[in-house]
C-alpha cells in the first residue's frame, strides 16, 4: 500500500515551510546570524541570499538580514520546492485498528522529513492515506520494518508513558564474523562524538548515555551470523553501534567499525544504507483493550538469504496477534 502516484524518477516537490519560536536563547541576535548558526547545513551566504529573495518571514512580514529577535517572535523559512533524493515509496500494512496503525517500511525510506527528504518520507506517504496517523518511534533510512503509528492523541499518550518498559521492540540484524555466545546483553554508554561531516554523531563512549540491548543468535554462517536484538534503551542507532562495540559490526554498514566509533575523518553519514538491519517485532499491550497484541513484520530476503527466520514458530509473520511470546 502507498496511495497512488508512486514513480521512483526524481521530482519537485511542493516545498515547505519550516516554522519556530523565538525563546529566550535567540532573543537578541540577527535573524542572519541565528539562521547561519541553527541551521549550518547552508553557508552564511546561502541564507543571506534567501533573505535577500525574501524567502524568509518574521511575524508575517518580511525579515531583513539585521532585524533583531524578539522572544516570541515566529520565525518562518519558505523553502522553494526542491527535487527530493530518490526512495522507494511503497509501505505494506502490517495492523490496523481505530488507534494504531503498523506499517511495513522499506530500506532506503526515511521516517521522517529531513536531509532534503519530505514527501519521499515514511510520514508522508501514510498521511496520503491516514492523515491523522502519527509516528511513535523512527526507523533509521537503511532499517526496514515495522513502524508504530497512533491514530488519536489519547493512544499516542497512552504508549509514551510505556514506550521504554512496556514495550518489547526487536530486530533482526546479519553482522560480521562468527558469534559463539548464544546470548549476551551490550552495555556500552551512547553519546555524541566527532564527526568530520555533521560535527559529531553518536557512538560508543564512556561519557555517554547509559544503553543497554539483549543479543541472541539465530543462526551462524562461515562469516556471518543472524542475531535477534531486543533494545531495552532507545539510543539513536543503537542496534548498530552496540554491535559494532561488540566486535561484531553489521554487514556492509558504513559508518560504524569494530568498536563502534567512526573515524573522526568519516565522510560517512548516519542515513547511508548499506547494512541489514530489520524490526521485526513490537510486543504490548493495546492502550484501550489492555489485550496483549504482539505485531509481527517478515525480514527482506536479502537480510537472510536462503533462509526463513521465524521469530515466533506457531504465528506467521507480517501480521498481528494477541498474546506475547
Amino acid at each position: 500500500m502507498s496511495g497512488a502516484d508512486d514513480r521512483r524518477e526524481p521530482r519537485t516537490n511542493g516545498g515547505y515551510s519550516y516554522r519556530e519560536h523565538i525563546g529566550p536563547d535567540e532573543e537578541g541576535r540577527t535573524v542572519w546570524e541565528h539562521l547561519s548558526s541553527s541551521r549550518p547545513h547552508s553557508s552564511r551566504e546561502t541564507w543571506e541570499k534567501r533573505i535577500e529573495l525574501g524567502e524568509v518571514r518574521l511575524d508575517g512580514r518580511l525579515a531583513g538580514k539585521t532585524d533583531r529577535l524578539v522572544r516570541g517572535q515566529v520565525l518562518v523559512w519558505d523553502r522553494p520546492p526542491w527535487i527530493e533524493p530518490l526512495a522507494p515509496l511503497d509501505f505494506a500494512l502490517l495492523h490496523e485498528d481505530p488507534d494504531l496503525l503498523a506499517v511495513a517500511k522499506p530500506s532506503g525510506l526515511p521516517t521522517l522529513p529531513g536531509g532534503g527528504y519530505l514527501e519521499n518520507t515514511l510520514l508522508w506517504r501514510v498521511r496520503r492515506v491516514y492523515p491523522e496517523a502519527s509516528p511513535l518511534h523512527r526507523l533509521g533510512r537503511g532499517t526496514s520494518g515495522l513502524v508504530l503509528f497512533s491514530r488519536n492523541a489519547k493512544a499516542s499518550r497512552a504508549l509514551a508513558r510505556i514506550w521504554h518498559d512496556g514495550v518489547r521492540k526487536t530486530y533482526l540484524a546479519l553482522v560480521r564474523g562468527r558469534v559463539e555466545e548464544k546470548s549476551f546483553a551490550i552495555d556500552a554508554p551512547i553519546g555524541r562524538v566527532p564527526h568530520d561531516v555533521l560535527g559529531a554523531v553518536h557512538a560508543a563512549t564512556a561519557r555517554g548515555r547509559p544503553s543497554r540491548s539483549h543479543v541472541r543468535v539465530m543462526e551462524r554462517f562461515e562469516k556471518e551470523t543472524l542475531v535477534e536484538v531486543d533494545i531495552i534503551t532507545g539510543r539513536p542507532h543503537q542496534i548498530r553501534i552496540h554491535m559494532a562495540a561488540a566486535g561484531y559490526p553489521l554487514v556492509d554498514d558504513p559508518l560504524y567499525p569494530p568498536g563502534g566509533v567512526p573515524s573522526p575523518t568519516s565522510r560517512a553519514l548516519p542515513g547511508d544504507c548499506g547494512y541489514l538491519l530489520h524490526s521485526a517485532r513490537l510486543a504490548f499491550r493495546h492502550p484501550r483493550t489492555r489485550k496483549a497484541l504482539v505485531i509481527y513484520c517478515a525480514p527482506p530476503p536479502r537480510l537472510c538469504p536462503g533462509h526463513a527466520p521465524v521469530l515466533d514458530p506457531g504465528k506467521g509473520m507480517g501480521q498481528s496477534s494477541t498474546g506475547i511470546t
